[in-house]
């Protein structure tokens, strides 16, 4: 069964606008899928179109030109072009401005893995002439669509220790899957990072990422992880920076602003998909037994708002000196939703780390405590506070930033 990209409408409609479309995300999360979704769409309307893989060789070897010739191939009897790892082309920032200053009829999607390598090569403004469009792994409701008869706790369940990279749909053995992920994490180490770190800290840095994917949702500081792993801090903090520049992990700040009790420099880090993180924490056992349950739910809640991001939404977390914590602060339009995340729960109460915010952030919009069990809403200080299962999470995320 083919599963429909929540995307793919709106990039779809992009095809009629004259910027330069971007696609961009990690490996192995459907850009290449999308690039040839968009080329049939196309295609049925009877535009013309070519397709370039800047990692096969052939392809690479085809623009092995000057810029005015590699115009030409770009522009004259074709309508829309799709370049797939477009960071290899050089001078493609160049390129792409001359095209869409030149006015002439051609649209271009071109998709990129590596946002360092993508900075490095767009050496010229683009700014006004590009579309950016974020590709994140599958969100459960995408990943639904592929097992629909099965109980929604247990597409719940398998999407938390599989994760929700698509080729991973259609490999049903665990076996394979696992094989898969491990083939993966091997890949980004020999493509993505072995080319921006020294030979000698590889090692270092395949102990900073486990110690990353083992302390997922916990707070973290360069200085700490330093003194793990045996690094400066300087290069702790490359070495991060290098991960949430191939997407690879996702940096979650604290929120404050009026309390001088609350913690203002903190930050969590997560992965982009639960089954990489499991792989390299060599873990796939089962979610009921498992002592990080908690926060493999707690992660599931924060990817499914991550993929539903808007340009007018951020996600922080709060926590005051004294230990309140409220797992995700999701600003909208800078004012405040709470979002807290509990594996099971005997009541519909109110957590109290939500009442003392709630109290001095009267502006905040309402909350919602995601568990295994409960639901239902309460109400404090005129606000609503919903309680749902973790398998509508993606859902209600989706709704709660349309909003």
């Amino acid at each position: 069964m083919k599963i429909t990209r929540r995307c793919f409408e709106g990039l779809v409609r992009e095809i009629e606008r004259p910027e330069i479309s971007i696609l961009l995300g990690p490996r192995q999360v459907g850009k290449t899928f999308l690039l040839r979704e968009l080329q049939a769409r196309a295609r049925k309307t009877g535009l013309r179109t070519r397709y370039y893989n800047l990692e096969i060789p052939a392809d690479l070897r085809t623009f092995n030109k000057t810029d005015a010739e590699v115009f030409r191939l770009l522009t004259e009897k074709v309508d829309v072009v799709f370049i797939d790892e477009f960071h290899y082309l050089k001078n493609a920032s160049k390129i792409f401005k001359a095209i869409f200053d030149s006015r002439k009829k051609v649209k271009i999607f071109a998709s990129g893995s590596s946002s360092i390598e993508i900075h490095k090569h767009l050496k010229e403004s683009l700014a006004g002439r590009r579309l950016v469009t974020r590709i994140t792994p599958l969100s459960l409701d995408e990943f639904n669509q592929r097992t629909p008869k099965s109980s929604a706790v247990d597409r719940c369940d398998e999407y938390l220790t599989y994760g929700g990279l698509p080729g991973l749909l259609h490999v049903p053995e665990r076996p394979a899957k696992i094989r898969l992920l491990d083939e993966l994490l091997a890949t980004y180490i020999q493509k993505d990072v072995k080319s921006l770190i020294k030979e000698e800290n590889i090692r270092a840095f395949n102990n900073l990422i486990y110690l990353l994917a083992e302390n997922q949702g916990s707070l973290v500081s360069e200085n700490g992880l330093s003194r793990e792993i045996g690094l400066t801090a300087a290069t702790v903090n490359k070495h991060l920076s290098i991960l949430e520049n191939t997407y690879v992990c996702h940096p979650v700040y604290s929120y404050s602003r009026s309390l001088g009790n609350e913690l203002k420099k903190s930050k969590k880090i997560y992965f982009y998909d639960l089954g990489i993180r499991n792989a390299l924490l060599k873990d796939f056992g089962s979610l009921r037994h498992r002592n990080d349950r908690g926060v493999l739910h707690e992660s599931f809640v924060f990817l499914q708002l991550s993929y539903a991001l808007k340009p007018n939404t951020e996600i922080k977390f709060w926590r005051n000196k004294v230990g309140q914590e409220i797992d995700f602060v999701v600003l909208k339009d800078r004012k405040p939703f709470l979002i807290e995340v509990k594996t099971r729960l005997c009541d519909r109460e109110i957590p109290p780390a939500m009442k003392t915010f709630l109290a001095h952030y009267p502006e905040t919009l309402g909350a919602i405590v995601f568990s295994e069990n409960m639901l239902g809403e309460e109400r404090f200080m005129g606000k609503i506070v919903r309680f749902e299962p973790l398998t509508a999470a993606s859902k209600s995320i989706q709704t709660l930033m349309a909003a």
